[in-house]
């Protein structure tokens, strides 16, 4: 009996080193990216499947947008790209609202999600653990639409320079935020000023949510994106000049746009030609600051400034910082709901 389990055990290592050693014949290479995707071109981005057999090729595409500020704004916003998409690829494009960073991660990296716009942090953990292809970002003919990480404090405050944030109480956005939380990690302590060191950091869950509880007095200044702000003034629902804007990062590239790696390359190439063709008509130009196309972009090439800044400020796009990221955005809706339940009892 012991001889035949040494052979079981001896046969089944045989055949499970056997299966490994197939697997790492066939993915060459994966950097990064989780173990079930393959780089053997080493563009940072997972490669499509060998195996056509995984090749995924569904009846209805869906699709989304970064959850930020309200989500039913950008349901609409995207509504004749979306139907634009349809045209070209033949299939049926519905629109799957995500309310937090990770949630959206999780989405395509369980299949549920076919193409998808991400925050411009969040992508590295969509490229990494969810299989993201970015292959865009919001422009114009000219060049891709950036933003900056902005400093903004009240008008009517004592706060005019970056120093003026010590002691103070900061609002950052969320842990997976560029503009929000990475970039200042990174970019802060430079300009001689580290977060949680010299000033409370607390987040708020959103860019809309830190300006306004700026301009509430929650906070007494926030690293925020330019884009989002500019979009509040544009939308009156803030007023400029009650905001003292005390630092201007260098620029940023907006949500990246990109679909799932094991679609059927013949779907890759119907959803490509829909992004490359498509312009924005008059109401999403006005929306989007601007834009009027998406322009074409690598991960690999345009995300490298944010792969720095994410390794400066401790920020690994893996399993481990998602669970952190999930966390933190389950904390923050909790907190959310009590907040409200507070108010509807009073």
């Amino acid at each position: 009996m012991p001889n035949k389990l040494l052979t079981g055990l001896l046969l089944t290592s045989s055949l499970f080193l056997g299966a490994s050693a197939v697997q790492a014949e066939d993915c060459k290479y994966r950097g990064v990216l989780d173990d079930k995707f393959c780089d053997d071109n080493y563009d940072l981005v997972a490669d499509t499947p060998k195996d056509p057999g995984k090749w995924r090729d569904p009846s209805t595409l869906v699709f989304t947008y970064t959850p930020v500020e309200d989500p039913a704004v950008y349901k609409d916003a995207f509504s004749d790209f979306q139907k634009y998409l349809s045209d070209v690829t033949g299939k049926k494009v519905v629109y799957y609202t995500v309310h937090s960073n990770a949630a959206e991660v999780e989405a395509i990296r369980s299949g549920r999600l076919h193409i998808a716009g991400f925050s411009t942090g969040p992508t590295g953990y969509a490229v990494n653990l969810g299989g993201l292809v970015p292959i865009a970002v919001k422009g114009t003919a000219d060049g891709f639409q950036g933003y900056n990480l902005i400093t903004i404090a009240r008008s009517d405050s004592d706060i005019y320079k970056m120093s003026d944030l010590k002691g103070r109480v900061v609002a950052h956005t969320s842990a997976s935020s560029n503009s929000g939380n990475l970039a200042p990690r990174a970019i802060f302590p430079a300009l001689g000023i580290t977060p949680d060191q010299d000033y409370k950091v607390k987040y708020s869950g959103k860019h809309d949510q830190s300006i306004m509880g700026v301009l509430s007095g929650d906070y007494e200044a926030a690293p925020v994106a330019s884009d989002v702000f500019k979009r509040m003034v544009a939308a009156e629902r803030i007023n400029e000049e009650d905001f003292r804007i005390i630092y201007t990062s260098p620029r940023f590239p907006t949500s990246s746009f990109g679909y799932a790696h094991d679609l059927n390359p013949e779907l890759v190439a119907k959803i490509k030609k829909a992004f490359s063709e498509f312009r924005f008509p008059a109401d999403m130009q006005e929306t989007f600051g601007g834009a009027d196309r998406f322009f074409p972009v690598t991960y690999k090439v345009d995300w490298q400034v944010i792969r720095d800044i994410a390794h400066a400020s401790g920020t690994a796009y893996t399993k481990t910082g998602l669970k952190r990221l999930a966390e933190a955005d389950a904390a923050k809706a909790a907190k959310k709901r009590a907040a409200a339940a507070a108010k509807n009892n009073g």
